[in-house]
Parts: C-alpha cells; structure tokens; sequence
C-alpha cells in the first residue's frame, strides 16, 4: 500500500508539471498569434426591473386572493398611464470595489465614457456605490479624475459609501455633488503613508556587497539593499510631505466647507462622526438611495466586463481539471492508507 501511495504523488506531480506545460505553452502561442489587447463591452443591468419583480414576488406570497386581484387592476391602471407619460429621467449606477493598485480605474474609465455618451445632463444622474480602503496615488488619482469628468459634462454625481471609502477611497468620494454613507461605514483617512524593509544590516553581516548605480542625486532615496543615509531619508520624508500637500488642496477644492487641517490628520472616522466634521452629507445606505430613486427614475446598473479569450478560459478549466484530480487522488489514497 505504501508504494501504491508513493507512486500516487509521483502520478499526480507528473501529470501536474506537464498540464502546467501546456498552459504555458497555449498561452505563449495564443499571445504570440493573437497580440491584440483583450477587449470587453458594456453591460446594463435593468435596476428597476429587478426592484419591481421583488416588489410583485413579495405581494403574490403575502397577498390575500382578493387583495391580489385589486393589486393586479391598480397595476394595470398605472401601465397604461405609463404608457403615456414621458420617459422617466434615469439613475446610472457603478460600482467600484478599489484594489490596493487601482487597477479597475480601467474599467471605471469605459463606464464614464458609456454613460456621458448617452445621459442627459438636466435630467439624468449618476450613483457610484463605492468601497476601497485607498492605495497608490496615480491610480486613485486618476480614478476621481474620472469621475471628475460627470461633473465637467454637468451631470450630477453621488457617491455612496456602505463599508469603507478611506485615504484614495475618499479622494474619489469628494468629487460628488453629495456623499451618502451607512451610519458604520468608514470615512476618510486624509493622508499618505510609504514604508519599505533595508535588509542592508542581513547583507554585510553574511558579507554581500549591493551596489547602485544611479545618475541624478535622487533618483533613488531609500533602498531595500543598500544603506539609507539621513539626507535620503529627508528628501523620501519631503516627497511625502508634498503628496499630502496636494491630497488636502484636492479635497479642499472639492469640499471648500471642510476644515480641511482638522480632518487631513490622516486619521478616519465611522460616518456618524464624519458627518459632524462635513466629510459625509447624509447618514443613508445604498439600498435606500435606490428606493428613494425608484418611483421618479429608471434606474440602470453600467458595468464594462472584459470577455475572456479562449486562451484565458483553457487557462482556467486545466486549472480547474488538476486541482480536483489532486483533491480526488489525494482523497484516494488517504482513503486507502488511513
């Protein structure tokens, strides 16, 4: 039994390796026959709709016959009046759940184009329901710059915050006309912080040399290998001091009420207290901003997914295949050898 094991995890490490292979290799020579960029497209989600069909599956499960019937008649009265009315104004609504790189500011910028290419600006809003605890400045950076973009075409923005929106987080929030935020949804978090390991002291101890070689006095300040010097640390220290300069100008210019040297301590609060301090405008959740929205707009959901390749999906199903053919033999041979 014992060598019926071994040979079992011989077995499965061999088939792993050579199915990896071959991932490999479809992905090198899908890139190498198809080097165009993955593409995605828009989708709409019907809110409205969706909101309806809870409404009218509640009432058919909790209605009497006779209460269900009068319901039905009054239903029919309202589409038919419908009917004849003007279009609704609509509620667009994008989510965005941020990463510490930022990287779905890729997604959000095909959103905001969709929408300001087909929203009326003296009807039409926008709702961004938002949850990122912040990350690199460029990218947060270029993620409000986007939803900047809403307020220079004159459509109005909200920001809703169910969890948290701190540090980058915050810096997309403060570009809405109007911030909704659940009472323990965390809030803020004006600042910017930098830390970095020196593994220098591990290096000369087991006598490694590191060299650098730069051209310009600060093209690099610290370092993980080398050593750091006061004069580095100083300038890393005024970069810094810089970047928090311009976050507090950004917020200010967004929110010129704020008080802006008593709330860039770097420090957050839960919303309930932010909105003493002005960072939040109104104590409510997503979920009843859509109500609120659903009798006068139609509400629609935007969201730009990018369509997997056949590379990408061969990827994942061999990923998948050997995964649970090493749980299977594995669970085999436990079975066998208990």
């Amino acid at each position: 039994m014992e060598f019926l094991y071994e040979y079992g995890l011989f077995f499965a490490k061999t088939v792993t390796f050579v199915i990896a292979i071959a991932i490999i290799l479809t992905l090198i020579v899908g890139s190498a026959v198809k080097p165009k960029a993955k593409k995605g497209a828009i989708e709409i989600d019907d809110l409205s709709e969706q909101l309806d069909d809870l409404k009218h599956s509640f009432l058919e499960n909790t209605l009497t016959k006779k209460e269900l019937k009068a319901h039905h008649k009054a239903q029919k009265v309202e589409s038919k009046k419908a009917a004849n009315d003007e279009p609704k104004p609509r509620l667009y609504v994008i989510d965005f759940i941020g990463s510490m790189d930022a990287h779905e500011v890729e997604s959000l910028r095909e959103e905001v184009t969709a929408i300001i290419a087909i929203a009326n600006p003296e009807k039409d809003k926008v709702l961004v329901r938002l949850e990122s605890g912040g990350g690199v400045v460029h990218g947060y950076g270029l993620a409000a710059s986007q939803l900047q973009r809403f307020k220079t075409t004159g459509i109005k923005l909200s920001v809703s915050i169910d969890k948290v929106a701190a540090s980058g987080g915050y810096m997309m929030a403060c570009v809405a006309d109007e911030i909704l935020a659940a009472p323990f949804a965390i809030v803020g978090s004006i600042g910017v912080i930098a830390q970095i390991p020196n593994f220098n002291k591990i290096l000369k101890k087991n006598d490694v040399e590191f060299e650098q070689i730069t051209a310009g006095e600060f093209k690099r300040t610290l370092t993980l290998f080398g050593e750091n010097t006061d004069k580095a640390r100083e300038k890393f220290r005024d970069e810094i001091e810089q970047t928090h300069g311009l976050f507090k100008e950004f917020v200010s210019s967004q929110r010129p009420t704020l008080s802006i040297d008593n709330v860039a301590t770097g420090e957050h609060w839960f919303a309930t207290q932010a909105i003493e301090k002005g960072l939040v405008d109104v104590i409510k959740t997503s979920d009843d901003a859509l109500l609120e929205q659903q009798a006068e707009r139609q509400i629609y959901k935007v969201k730009y997914k990018i369509k997997k390749g056949l590379s990408d999906k061969l990827a994942i199903g061999l990923s998948s295949s050997v995964n649970k053919a090493g749980v299977n033999l594995m669970s085999r041979f436990k079975a066998m050898n208990p």
